[in-house]
């Protein structure tokens, strides 16, 4: 944000249960989070924008092209799980209830091993830990359970040929929170998508490779819409 900010008015959304939005909702889910950003929007008299989604919020970004396309101009995902089932297994099994309630149980154990074992495994950068740990501070054990278990169940392929606007995938070959092949159901169901792959990258190319990250993505940004 801090190197588009430059260019472009940017906003940031936490979904609800995350960060720095209300934690009290009955329900978490991917469809929840697609009526969010709409009224986001609404609220700011945004009419319509580009989209950039990394993960989850990459799926969400989809769905609001496909349920609100008046309110996209362009989408960019970042190793985005367009099927569900592409969630790496120790994700998955988060998102079964006596799971998920054990972990945030023993949250203590459970956020040392994120910050200092399983998080150095998924993303290079040194500065990963530690945010890993300040956004799981940040979530209950609701919003993870649920919002998790909704992704689980998510395959946006039958619905991606209704997505018109320009789109991006931007993927890691190293991921090892979604499968680095996400990127080909997307090519093959979104007419005139464009895929670039980060080889030695994984789930967080942004922090990987960010200066390069950043250039395509702002190319992408900067072309002209089809007339």
């Amino acid at each position: 944000m801090a190197y588009l900010g430059a260019f472009y008015r940017t906003y940031a959304m936490d979904f609800c249960g995350f960060g720095e939005s209300g934690k009290k909702r009955e329900t978490y889910a991917v469809q929840d989070f697609v009526g969010l950003v709409n009224q986001f929007m609404e609220q700011l008299g945004i009419v319509h924008a580009p989209l950039v989604g990394h993960s989850m919020g990459g799926t969400v970004s989809l769905s609001v092209a496909i349920k609100h396309p008046e309110r996209v101009s362009k989408v960019v995902v970042v190793g985005s799980p367009i099927v569900g089932s592409s969630l790496a297994p120790l994700l998955k099994v988060s998102g079964y209830r006596p799971v998920a309630f054990l972990l945030f149980n023993m949250m203590g154990p459970f956020r040392a091993f994120m910050k200092y074992y399983y998080s150095r495994a998924i993303c290079s950068d040194p500065r990963f830990p530690a945010m890993m740990d300040r956004d799981l501070s940040r979530t209950t054990v609701e919003s993870f359970l649920l919002s998790i278990s909704s992704l689980r169940r998510t395959d946006l392929r039958p619905m991606l040929d209704q997505i018109k606007v320009p789109a991006l995938g931007m993927y890691g070959h190293k991921d090892k929170i979604v499968h680095p092949l996400q990127w080909q159901p997307m090519q093959q169901g979104i007419v005139g998508s464009r895929i670039e792959h980060f080889p030695n990258a994984g789930h967080f190319p942004m922090l990987e490779e960010p200066a390069e990250f950043s250039k395509r993505l702002k190319a992408f940004l900067d072309e002209p819409l089809p007339a």
